[in-house]
């Protein structure tokens, strides 16, 4: 399998829109100058984190945010994940991650499954289910480097998104996400070194940069985790990129060493998802 360089854009996020597409452009090309066979943008990337908002940013499959998306990937050759966007369908509106090849195709899109809906004591409230509609598939796509499957936020802190992508051969599972200052602190590093040490994969979270002045603070922190459970590498809170090559023989190599997919007990329990 060898080795991909992926890049996490930790990037700000704005009220204009045009503005924020302008700035992953910028980036993308950039990463791919430095090296990057593979760039990944936050969630909500071009949209800020509220729910009232969402409708406003909406766009069909194949609108503007989707035509740069797919400009950025093919000018500069590269796999670009697209963070994610509010997608318009019908009367629906999803949290939406459009995935495209080094020609600008897309072979990948993901839906948030999972809707974040939650009010902590004295720490963060949000409902997304006020605006969203949850999306219903999990998918992983392919590339040259082998599968890789994508999850958004919140549907990364269930075991079970994690074990159905690798079930369905993801090698790595990359997370847009915007975790929150309420949560990041304490449950962002844990659950990507969880998930990686789980299913023996690499994890990437790639989150907004922070911004103090906004309605959701962002923790930023964008990271990525080896197959050991290894930090290999955790930004700040500051806008940004980081390229980091990842072997993916490493996968295999921790594998054989610890086969824990192996002994996974299908006689006694199984996902309907996985074997169905």
């Amino acid at each position: 399998m060898g080795k991909v360089n992926i890049a996490s854009i930790q990037m700000k996020v704005s009220m204009d829109k045009k503005k924020n597409i302008e700035t992953a452009g910028r980036y993308v090309k950039e990463v791919v100058a430095n090296g990057a066979n593979l760039a990944v943008l936050p969630e909500m990337f071009s949209c800020p984190y509220k729910t009232t908002y969402f409708p406003e940013y909406a766009e069909e499959e194949g609108g503007y945010t989707y035509r740069r998306l797919s400009e950025f990937a093919k000018v500069n050759s590269v796999y670009l994940v697209g963070g994610s966007m509010p997608e318009k369908s019908g009367d629906n509106i999803y949290n939406t991650s459009y995935i495209f090849d080094r020609d600008g195709s897309l072979i990948g899109k993901h839906r948030k499954m999972h809707l974040f809906d939650v009010d902590i004591k004295g720490g963060q409230y949000f409902k997304e289910s006020d605006i969203l509609t949850p999306g219903d598939e999990l998918n992983v796509f392919e590339t040259e480097f082998g599968k890789i499957g994508v999850a958004i936020c919140y549907d990364f802190r269930f075991p079970e998104v994690g074990r159905i992508l690798v079930q369905k051969g993801a090698k790595i599972i990359i997370v847009p996400a915007a975790f929150n200052m309420t949560t990041g602190p304490v449950h962002w590093e844990l659950m990507f070194r969880s998930r990686a040490v789980d299913n023996q994969i690499y994890t990437i979270g790639v989150a907004p940069s922070r911004d103090e002045s906004s309605f959701y603070i962002s923790y930023g922190n964008s990271i990525v985790v080896s197959p050991w459970g290894e930090v290999v590498s955790r930004m700040d809170e500051k806008e940004g990129y980081v390229i980091n090559s990842l072997d993916l023989d490493y996968i295999e190599e921790i594998r054989e060493q610890l086969p824990l997919l192996k002994h996974i007990r299908r006689d006694i329990y199984i996902l309907k998802e996985i074997d169905k």
